[in-house]
């Protein structure tokens, strides 16, 4: 592709994964941020909670000096806390959906144009239920954000049998999950990532065109799958061509066109597309980070 990659796209990074000691919320949050933020390849950056009434402020006018778009990922909340929104347990499920609210409101408080979740256990056993559970708090949490303002809620979809095991989860019931919600909530959508789709069993093409309706947010990354032993099996975000990992170059230049074809990656309306990539033990986090743009380079000029 001749054109800009920036004429397509929004290009982003989640900031929690680059730097993976900001997911607890601590740390040195404010640093890592202006890196990113001086960095005028990313037109978007994601981040998640702040614990710090004081560091989140100055975040929030890092990004808004940057001219920097934002979205926020209560995924570290929910996954630390290991909570669920599509507990059975009531009271579980009450407490989780408390947590996306707080995570909206965090999200409103740094300007975030969106805020991402992600559902619980995926258990074939309890399915239905789960999945009835799972529509309650996403109306739940819908209608919160909508009371607010304009914020888009975005359900990331993750595996179902590998790591995360999430409910949503397979492509089939991401799209029946979808156009519930949709019915009722127009501020809702989905997300997909690059690196959950071959832990999904799914191909590029079988994980997004049923959901091409709903997607509203990507990711791009890689995983590691062939066996559990190998360094960061499972949801682990490692760098793009890791060894014994899916994704490189010919597989994000395969999903950038797939993105393409379907008119998600478009001229008119360009969507926030981030990396989200993670340093394994011993890489510095700013050359993986030089690298992934690297890639997406290369892959974006075999683009058609």
């Amino acid at each position: 592709m001749n054109e800009s990659l920036h004429t397509y796209m929004r290009v982003g990074i989640i900031h929690f994964m680059a730097y993976p000691e900001a997911g607890s919320g601590q740390g040195a949050i404010d640093e890592t941020v202006r890196k990113i933020a001086m960095d005028d390849y990313f037109d978007a950056i994601e981040i998640t909670w702040i614990k710090d009434d004081k560091v989140r402020e100055k975040v929030r006018q890092l990004l808004a000096s940057a001219h920097i778009d934002t979205a926020f990922g209560a995924q570290p909340m929910l996954l630390s806390q290991k909570q669920n929104v599509n507990s059975l347990d009531e009271g579980e499920r009450k407490k989780a959906v408390d947590t996306v609210k707080a995570a909206i409101d965090e999200a409103y408080a740094v300007g975030a144009e969106g805020a991402a979740f992600l559902s619980g256990k995926y258990e074939e056993a309890s399915k239905e239920e789960a999945f009835q559970a799972l529509l309650k708090s996403t109306r739940e949490i819908c209608a919160y954000a909508k009371s607010k303002g304009d914020m888009k809620i975005v359900h990331e979809v993750f595996d179902y049998d590998v790591d995360k095991a999430s409910l949503i989860g397979p492509a089939s019931l991401a799209k029946r999950y979808a156009e519930e919600i949709k019915a009722e909530y127009d501020n809702f959508g989905l997300m997909v990532d690059l690196s959950h789709i071959p832990l999904l069993h799914e191909t590029i093409k079988e994980s997004l065109l049923p959901i091409k309706e709903h997607l509203v947010h990507a990711h791009m990354g890689n995983c590691v799958m062939k066996d559990p032993s190998m360094p960061a099996y499972g949801d682990q975000h490692p760098r793009f061509g890791f060894p014994n990992s899916e994704n490189d170059v010919d597989e994000l230049a395969e999903y950038l066109q797939a993105l393409k074809d379907m008119g998600f990656l478009n001229k008119k309306k360009p969507p926030i597309l981030s990396f989200e990539v993670k340093p394994t033990a011993g890489e510095d986090p700013d050359v993986v980070i030089a690298g992934s743009k690297r890639v997406l380079n290369r892959a974006w000029a075999l683009v058609k």
